[in-house]
């Protein structure tokens, strides 16, 4: 049975983006994720909930394997001339097998 608690947004930052741009990021992410699904109806589900999300800091390597995934944004920074640092994806009840090996943004 599926529960909306598993149903949640994954936001992944470069671990080479230093702690006060990462935070800014992963807000401009989440907003820019809202704004690119908003008329989504998993997105309702997500907003009417609990708007779970998992942030993760990932590797080069890493952020590029998760580029071959479906339905996600990326997300850039004007203060590194609009270079990539991050991506969202849009909420989901599943993953692939991949996110639940990233690192934990901690």
């Amino acid at each position: 049975m599926i529960s909306l608690n598993n149903l949640k947004m994954y936001i992944l930052i470069k671990d080479s983006i230093d702690l006060g741009h990462a935070v800014n990021s992963v807000a401009h992410g989440s907003l820019m994720g809202y704004l690119k699904w908003k008329d989504d109806p998993i997105m309702d589900l997500w907003l009417d909930n609990y708007m779970r999300k998992v942030t993760c800091r990932v590797t080069d390597k890493e952020y590029e394997k998760a580029k071959t995934y479906n339905d996600y944004g990326i997300i850039t920074e004007l203060a590194f001339d609009n270079a990539e640092v991050g991506i969202v994806f849009k909420p989901r009840w599943e993953y692939p097998k991949f996110f639940n090996f990233l690192k934990l943004f901690r």
